[in-house]
């Protein structure tokens, strides 16, 4: 689960990319920062995160914005901290934290010392494994979206009317969709059209019923794709009518001038969730509260929500933003939304196992 780069690089494709290459977290350090001046601190953060933006207060208050190094895998950001790099805080999903929490990583929060506390959003402030003990170790800040992006002047009206996943296993568009290439998303999405709860951890019957319903998928899908410029061309240029994207590409589209629309499916849609941990010896604690109380800001959430298509978990950001951005976006309802959402968690070793292994037998014509 990754996210994004900032100009139309979907944050999840920019990770995948550098992981393909052997990159791991590449650090601004002092070259491009400076050195960290007094009351200033280090973010392990993703690109397009460091945008002054989304940190103004901080920045009126430090006279400048903290160190920056960049996550290229969660994974690698991970292993790197456990060896020794000690950031401040760390901006990982929301299934990462167990991980940190049980390498002795990570220190519990004070939510009072948080303005923004109260006007986070319950359905993802309450994300699973945020607390641990009775306390709170994980600071939501934003989420995105995984659905499916879809012409609305090339799908039946029965998908404009009410959306579906069950439009990427329709004989209707057969040759005219596009699948993300993952184990993940191909497996939990067939798991959950056949009304599944479980799916993080369906058991092997349950993975034959999924299997069946996953060849079907692949006999109508056109491509899986790995490279998001591939698919958002392919949308744009109908060649594919209907694919699995993430909020970025929507906006790209949308931007373009092209009838399409996001589905927020009525079997649920999917979203990672990402926010703050802070390191066990964060080095300055008043600074590390002031920048997540500035990044999960009202303004900020407004100027990501705007510019990045993703959720702010602050719910007064949207009071922010014009309704017809919110409604274009998606997030004129965003309680509602969340309230149907359905967050990516982490899978046990032996799961995703099986998981990767079905998926790569069907792919093969399995």
């Amino acid at each position: 689960m990754n996210r994004f780069a900032p100009q139309g690089v979907s944050r999840r494709h920019v990770t995948k990319g550098l992981s393909a290459l052997g990159l791991g977290l590449v650090s601004m350090g002092a070259v491009a920062r400076g050195a960290r001046a007094a009351g200033e601190i280090m973010d392990v953060t993703w690109q397009g995160y460091d945008a002054p933006e989304l940190m103004q207060s901080y920045i009126a208050k430090y006279d400048g914005p903290p160190e920056f190094s960049y996550i290229a895998s969660e994974d690698e950001t991970f292993h790197k901290i456990r060896a020794g790099f000690t950031p401040d805080v760390i901006h990982p999903g929301s299934y990462m934290i167990q991980r940190y929490y049980d390498a002795g990583l990570i220190q519990p929060f004070d939510t009072d010392r948080l303005s923004v506390w109260p006007d986070l959003a319950a359905g993802i402030k309450n994300l699973r494994g945020s607390e641990i003990d009775g306390q709170r170790y994980f600071i939501p800040a934003e989420f995105g979206n995984s659905s499916i992006v879809f012409r609305t002047d090339k799908v039946d009206a029965e998908y404009l009317n009410e959306h579906s996943w069950k439009i990427v296993y329709d004989d209707r568009y057969a040759g005219r969709l596009a699948w993300y290439d993952s184990s993940d998303a191909t497996v939990q999405t067939a798991a959950l059209m056949l009304g599944y709860s479980n799916i993080y951890t369906l058991d092997d019957n349950q993975l034959k019923d999924v299997a069946e319903l996953m060849r079907k998928q692949r006999d109508v899908t056109r491509f899986y794709w790995s490279d998001v410029t591939e698919m958002e061309q392919a949308v744009a240029s109908g060649e594919v009518v209907a694919a699995y994207s993430w909020n970025q590409s929507f906006v790209n589209l949308k931007k373009q001038g092209l009838p399409v629309d996001y589905m927020v499916p009525k079997e649920g849609i999917f979203a990672w969730g990402s926010g703050f941990v802070m390191h066990k010896d964060c080095k300055n604690l008043d600074a590390a509260y002031d920048y997540i109380d500035s990044w999960v800001s009202p303004e900020s959430g407004a100027w990501m929500i705007d510019n990045y298509g993703y959720g702010s978990a602050n719910l007064r950001a949207y009071e922010q933003v014009a309704p017809e951005r919110l409604a274009e976006l998606g997030f004129s309802d965003p309680e509602g939304m969340l309230d149907k959402t359905i967050f990516f968690e982490a899978l046990a070793p032996e799961v995703e196992a099986k998981y990767q292994a079905l998926y790569e037998e069907i792919r093969a014509g399995g």
